[in-house]
């Protein structure tokens, strides 16, 4: 597994979980893998538009319409 995660839900400058920009908030949050595989991105980290997601038992994927899908299992969470 790389521990780079893809642009879009690693460190950008909107927060995944709730769009807002990241120098907006007091507290910085870094997503791992883990944390995605637990609780899996609404939004895209590198743009802050709303991400099309589906969950499934084995995981989940989203897609950005500018920068594309990520897959969990592409993070090698399960």
């Amino acid at each position: 597994m790389s521990a780079e995660l893809p642009e879009l839900v690693g460190a950008g400058v909107y927060n995944v979980h709730n769009g807002a920009l990241i120098g907006d908030s007091t507290e910085v949050v870094h997503q791992t893998a883990a944390q995605l595989a637990l609780r899996p991105p609404r939004f895209c980290a590198a743009c802050g538009r709303k991400m099309a997601v589906q969950v499934r038992p084995s995981g989940w994927w989203a897609r950005c319409s500018r920068h594309g899908t990520v897959d969990s299992a592409d993070l090698g969470a399960k």
